[in-house]
């Protein structure tokens, strides 16, 4: 089942699993529009850093479909305002921008095509994009599984699989690969609150591929960890700093935290699209503040009284003293450090 689906040639549409949906109804969703795109990033239909990311590069094409004449000056100009357009969707996943830019970097060198011939362009980038993404989460999968003791308790926080991705997943890659090879692992699932994509979407993918499994409320966590259930806990990230801070759902602070607490090694899995050399440490990290109702009115029954001011942002930073080891689609980053990052990623310290 495709999460993500480009229909069509450069003037086709994207099609999207509706994760709203899930885990009742398996429902697709049908963007003919960047605004229909933009609008399924913020309500969470289409999440996960990767897949965000993804999206985008097929979603720029949506918002030029009516342009295959013309000359190229108007093309541009139309290009780069559906591109910031799309980038206001969602602040802190950094693969968003990372495929925009890629998509303008594309754009400003072959400056000597037609639109029509760009368009096409476009589309094979943003094609390349999806299955690069399909490599790097087997990729990340294979480094991880390494790291999988046999018999581990493993505990993840929201959700990281095929559906926040175009492959396998991130964290749920590492999980698939050492079920895969036989590790008799069980997963603690967080059900990760506001949203429940623990709940709602791990626990689906893990059903879905037979892996041993339980959910766990979030506030469960530190407990089962005091009983040894856990020996790994593994997340996903938005953003990684180049200092190894590393942004995710809200709750995975916590996390590293009891991980220190308990003598948990505590990994992070995500691609180098995810690490944001732009920036030096999580301080600087732009932290998206969703909706009251998310908390207030969640899944449309109200749990709190009327006019209750909340606090609702939808992630937090893991320091990366906190983080054991990175997992990326180049190997594993063990002790995570600035330079160490820079190393094995290819990038000047």
């Amino acid at each position: 089942m495709k999460t993500i689906e480009w229909i069509g040639d450069s003037a086709g549409h994207l099609r999207l699993l509706d994760q709203t949906a899930l885990p009742l109804e398996t429902k697709f969703i049908d963007c003919e529009t960047t605004k229909d795109l933009f609008d399924a990033i913020r309500r969470l239909s289409v999440r996960g850093a990767p897949a965000i990311g993804v999206s985008a590069a097929y979603g720029v094409l949506l918002g030029l479909r009516d342009i295959a004449e013309g000359d190229r000056k108007s093309f541009d100009t139309t290009f780069f305002e559906v591109s910031d357009y799309l980038a206001e969707s969602r602040p802190t996943a950094v693969n968003l921008f990372w495929a925009l830019d890629r998509l303008k970097k594309l754009v400003k060198h072959e400056s000597e095509l037609s639109p029509l011939q760009m368009r096409e362009r476009l589309l094979k980038e943003a094609i390349a994009i999806d299955t690069e993404d399909q490599e790097m989460c087997a990729a990340m999968g294979r480094f991880g599984a390494e790291l999988i003791p046999e018999g581990a308790g493993v505990l993840t926080h929201c959700n990281t699989g095929s559906l926040a991705t175009a492959g396998d997943g991130t964290a749920l890659s590492v999980i698939f690969a050492a079920h895969e090879q036989g590790k008799n692992i069980h997963v603690y699932a967080d059900e990760t609150r506001p949203l429940l994509q623990g709940a709602r979407l791990t626990a689906w993918e893990l059903m879905q591929r037979n892996v041993p499994s339980t959910l766990i409320c979030d506030s469960m966590a530190a407990w089962v960890m005091k009983q040894g259930k856990v020996q790994v806990i593994i997340t996903g990230s938005d953003r990684i700093a180049s200092n190894g801070d590393a942004a995710n759902k809200i709750g995975t602070y916590g996390l590293s935290v009891l991980a220190k607490a308990h003598g948990i090694p505590f990994y992070v899995a995500a691609p180098s699209s995810t690490f944001d050399f732009e920036i030096e440490s999580g301080e600087e990290i732009p932290i998206e503040q969703r909706d009251s109702k998310e908390i207030t009115i969640g899944f449309g029954k109200q749990t709190a009284p009327d006019g209750m001011k909340t606090y609702n942002p939808a992630f937090d930073v893991a320091p990366a003293e906190n983080i054991t080891a990175l997992i990326t689609e180049r190997g594993v980053i063990q002790p995570v450090t600035k330079q160490n990052i820079a190393a094995l990623l290819n990038r000047e310290s």
